[in-house]
């Protein structure tokens, strides 16, 4: 189905809002999680020093696994902003293209992996990913292929 420039830049803007929805999910989730374990040790009250110690401990460490998996969501949303003021080559992939193969349709942003709009399933991948590296120089028509899968590009936009 060929596309006019309107439907695809709506269709960008939808895939970078839900981009933007799943990736600040991420965020609150390690936001609250973050502030749990956080609640937990400040609140817990030991009987035994040393075990009081210990588990404090234990929170610390996974207060800071949640605080780094927290910057890494904050600094997708950042990519994702800069994927908002890009404009994509309708020749060749690169960030903030859509690109339609046979078999799959990818959106170059971030790893997110698969999302739905209006139904359709889109591959979200990140610029830095092994598949975006293989059809970084393809243009609509040529093949590339990805651990031994064969892609023909179908269109960029």
């Amino acid at each position: 189905m060929q596309m006019t420039a309107k439907q695809r830049t709506a269709l960008r803007q939808q895939l970078l809002a839900e981009c933007r929805r799943a990736q600040q999910q991420k965020a609150d989730t390690a936001r609250e999680a973050m502030l749990l374990v956080q609640e937990s040790a400040n609140e817990t009250q030991g009987a035994i020093e040393d075990k009081f110690e210990s588990f404090r401990e234990a929170c610390q460490i996974q207060r800071d696994l949640f605080a780094r998996q927290l910057d890494e969501a904050l600094s997708g949303l950042q990519v994702l902003q800069r994927v908002s003021d890009v404009r994509p080559s309708l020749n060749q992939p690169g960030l903030g293209s859509v690109v339609v193969t046979d078999s799959q349709t990818f959106f170059i942003a971030l790893s997110l992996g698969e999302i739905k709009v209006e139904g359709q399933p889109y591959f979200v991948i990140s610029a830095f990913s092994p598949i975006y590296q293989a059809m970084t120089t393809t243009r609509p028509g040529d093949a590339f292929s990805f651990r031994g899968k064969s892609y023909r590009v179908q269109a960029v936009y």
